[in-house]
């Protein structure tokens, strides 16, 4: 580029900004000016044949409109989603009011998980003594020093639930053989730190449980998991 044509592009440059800051001054220019309001045409956004800025105006506030509608879909399908989840959290806070043992209740967890949120691959591991060997096969209970839980150490010590892939050795440890199935998993400890042990999730999807996801509704699920076992009496 040549220094005439640098300049001469340096002057239309500086042309445009005073005409845009000359029509931000005066928006009623094009009120007093119809006819050059008429006659301005600009590129249609889909290409083609040029439209008038009016009809663009109009195809700004159809586009604006559509991106709301989706937002608003949106909203209404989380929370809708939300609701279904909140009903199902409600009728399994229900099974849980006046168990009489810890072996009722255990049953009436697994029940829940199982018929209220279609967990059909989940693991309760709680920390006791020594191993229940009547315990049912959804649970499964483990010493305080048993060498499986220094792998959970992390998820104990964040105290929250986590969500995505997990360990073969961890996924054996908690569902068996079935294990090398589970494609994601959702770890919940229970208690303080995990003090009770924790609830494993698991789906052969591998993106049904991901770090993304919220685990605000886990969260209470173990709280009323570990309030359950804390006041049912062995």
């Amino acid at each position: 580029m040549t220094t005439r044509e640098a300049r001469g592009l340096a002057a239309v440059e500086s042309e445009e900004e005073s005409v845009a800051g000359y029509l931000q001054r005066n928006p009623e220019f094009f009120e007093r000016h119809q006819a050059v309001l008429a006659r301005l045409r600009l590129p249609h956004a889909r290409g083609g044949s040029t439209i008038s800025l009016v009809e663009r105006q109009i195809e700004v506030l159809r586009e604006k409109q559509a991106t709301l509608e989706n937002k608003l879909a949106e909203l209404v399908r989380v929370a809708r989603a939300n609701d279904a989840i909140a009903e199902r959290l409600h009728r399994f806070t229900r099974r849980l009011l006046g168990c009489d043992s810890r072996a009722q209740a255990i049953a009436r967890i697994e029940a829940g998980l199982r018929e209220d949120f279609d967990a059909f691959h989940a693991a309760l591991v709680l920390i006791g003594s020594a191993p229940d060997s009547d315990a049912p096969r959804f649970v499964r209970t483990v010493a305080a020093d048993d060498p499986h839980l220094m792998s959970f150490e992390s998820l104990f010590a964040s105290g929250k639930p986590r969500c995505g892939q997990a360990r073969d050795s961890q996924r054996e440890f908690l569902f068996g053989p079935e294990g090398m199935e589970m494609g994601s998993l959702a770890l919940v400890p229970l208690g303080d730190k995990g003090a009770l042990g924790l609830l494993a999730l698991g789906s052969a999807d591998r993106d049904r449980f991901h770090p993304g996801m919220s685990t605000e509704f886990l969260a209470r699920l173990a709280e009323l998991i570990s309030d359950c076992l804390g006041v049912a009496p062995r």
